[in-house]
């Protein structure tokens, strides 16, 4: 019989905030991340959520005392402030894994260089911010487009049930940077105002950053303050393009289906859905078929993009983090711009704050090269 793995404890770093609480608040009051931001010289201003560089500074500085910030790079900082909380709550051993999820990582490092700088590896980057925390086990990275945060979840949780490991931190980020803005540009996939996921009228993502951070465990201690097990994981490639989702839907379908099958779930057990939702035309029609092929069309559901913008390989983590902050607050959040249904495919799509007794989540996630992945919460 495989061993339960339960996530006890979670953080992030948002524009909206510094830890959990903060967010949670924004987001109660409505409150996005989304704005007008100059990012490329030379070019139009475009909306885009960003964490603000002087108060992030001052968090870091507030937080690692003789830590110097020319140290680490802003992404470094964002994944450091996140993870803090965490460490000093749960012990570091010889069998705790640590597992980085991120797209670029250090990607702007490569601005104006001729030759490779230090840290701009994944693998670099994860060893990094694992040996300032004193992590003994070799660092695992993560990186499969944008449904890496909520793989990274699934391999916590396979690689426990294993016996390779007795705990994990699962830490995810990344930030805005011109190497991101050019590749979803040359998709004409950025939208011109704040995204609209599932709408009539939606007309592209909003690119965000972030960085979070929860710790997974087969054995939670007595005074934990919640437990979420993970009943059920899947990741399944539909192989249909590069970028382009395919259009029946097959690979988010067959994810949810796996990942519900072994949490041993209905589609009337679901309580909440929380989606990918890119307010891309493919991505949101391509759901709307998935969740429909799974008779989920009637669980309430949102897409968070409208608040974070999304957040890459940090999007899945602090998504399932907002989704048990939720199910732990009694409260299901709007997904956020949305107006009129604009999928071919019934959805019941949140439009306020509403009361809610929520004990399992689905989370699902989709990115380029064809990926999808899905996880089953279920708050104990």
């Amino acid at each position: 019989m495989k061993k339960e793995i339960y996530i006890t404890d979670y953080n992030c770093v948002t524009p909206l905030g510094f830890d959990v609480d903060s967010n949670w608040e924004a987001l109660l009051a409505g409150q996005s991340g989304v704005a007008l931001h100059q990012i490329i010289e030379n070019q139009d201003a475009f909306y885009a959520s960003c964490i603000n560089s002087e108060k992030l500074d001052e968090e870091f500085d507030r937080n690692f005392t003789g830590n110097t910030a020319q140290n680490f790079t802003r992404l470094e900082k964002m994944l450091l402030l996140s993870m803090k909380p965490l460490v000093e709550k749960h012990t570091i051993s010889e069998e705790t894994a640590f597992i980085l999820s991120t797209t670029k990582g250090n990607i702007s490092l490569l601005k104006n260089q001729t030759e490779l700088p230090e840290g701009v590896y994944l693998s670099q980057l994860a060893q990094k911010i694992a040996d300032f925390f004193g992590f003994k086990t070799k660092p695992i990275v993560v990186s499969n487009a944008c449904v890496s945060g909520v793989m990274a979840v699934a391999v916590a949780r396979n690689m426990i049930q294993a016996g390779k490991y007795r705990d994990a931190f699962v830490i995810a980020g990344d930030e805005i940077s011109e190497f991101v803005i050019s590749g979803f540009n040359s998709f004409q996939a950025i939208g011109s105002e704040p995204c609209k996921p599932y709408d009539k009228n939606r007309n592209g993502i909003n690119i965000g950053e972030a960085a979070a951070a929860v710790y997974i465990t087969a054995d939670p201690s007595e005074n934990e303050n919640f437990r979420f097990k993970v009943s059920g994981d899947s990741a399944i490639n539909d192989a249909n393009h590069i970028s382009g989702p395919s259009r029946t839907g097959d690979g988010l379908y067959g994810s949810i289906r796996n990942a519900m099958v072994e949490a041993n779930v209905s589609a009337e057990q679901i309580d909440f859905i929380s989606a990918h939702g890119t307010a891309t035309v493919y991505n949101d029609e391509m759901e709307s078929i998935a969740f429909s092929r799974m008779n989920l069309q009637n669980v309430p559901l949102n897409s968070m993009k409208g608040f974070y913008g999304h957040c890459l390989g940090a999007s899945g983590l602090l998504e399932s983090i907002i989704s048990m902050e939720s199910a732990l607050q009694n409260t299901l959040l709007p997904s956020k711009n949305f107006e009129e249904m604009g999928v071919s495919q019934p959805l019941n799509i949140i439009r306020e704050n509403q009361s809610a007794t929520v004990k399992y989540i689905l989370k699902t996630a989709s990115g380029f090269g064809g990926c999808n992945a899905a996880i089953v919460l279920e708050k104990c």
